[in-house]
């Protein structure tokens, strides 16, 4: 008869977590996967183009940023815009996904990675979908548990709502702004936990 001391046992439950630890990690690499690819269909069957005129606008303003720079884009003021009125740019545009793009342009081409500014804007939106379906993973994780973070991931990952707006081409604020909002909800309820166990 062996009797297992509680070196045996708490060998065994750190196996098992760390097991669990790798398996999460992998699950939600495929969602990542997952929630980038389901939203390629566009360019796989078309090509990599900007759809409707919102994105085309956005496209347009984020081609300025990285052409005429910050300063320049702050105070542009677009007559082809609101014509024959004209648009002050800089001070009526969200500016959040242009800067974004604008950034992943300059590190991309920073590492010799040449892709144009129309490619990085049209695979903005899937990009930050798996980021998002991530930060989901995060935000419930921390509320009910691993097993319903990766049920909350995959279920943002494949929601028909959330896809129309993120397709690839669709180069619209709530391509960055999903990720951002789900994102700061979770950072925010980080911060009232660890602010608990402070107390």
């Amino acid at each position: 008869m062996s009797t297992a001391g509680p070196e045996g046992a708490n060998g065994a439950t750190t196996l098992r977590n760390a097991f669990g630890g790798v398996l999460s990690f992998f699950i939600l690499l495929l969602i990542g996967v997952l929630a980038f690819s389901i939203r390629l269909f566009s360019v796989i069957k078309y090509e990599s183009v900007i759809h409707e005129f919102d994105p085309y606008f956005n496209y347009r303003v984020t081609q300025f940023l990285t052409k005429q720079g910050i300063y320049e884009f702050w105070n542009w003021f677009d007559d082809r815009t609101w014509y024959p009125l004209g648009r002050v740019i800089g001070g009526t545009v969200y500016p959040g996904l242009t800067l974004t793009a604008g950034t992943m342009w300059w590190i991309l081409n920073s590492l010799n990675i040449p892709l144009s500014v129309e490619t990085v804007c049209v695979f903005t939106a899937p990009i930050f979908s798996a980021f998002a379906s991530w930060a989901t993973y995060l935000l419930t994780k921390e509320a009910k548990g691993v097993g319903a973070g990766l049920t909350a991931a995959a279920l943002l990952a494949m929601v028909p709502s959330y896809i129309s707006r993120s397709v690839a081409g669709s180069y619209d604020n709530e391509a960055v702004a999903i990720f951002a909002l789900i994102f700061t909800f979770y950072l925010y309820i980080k911060f009232l936990f660890c602010a608990v166990c402070r107390l």
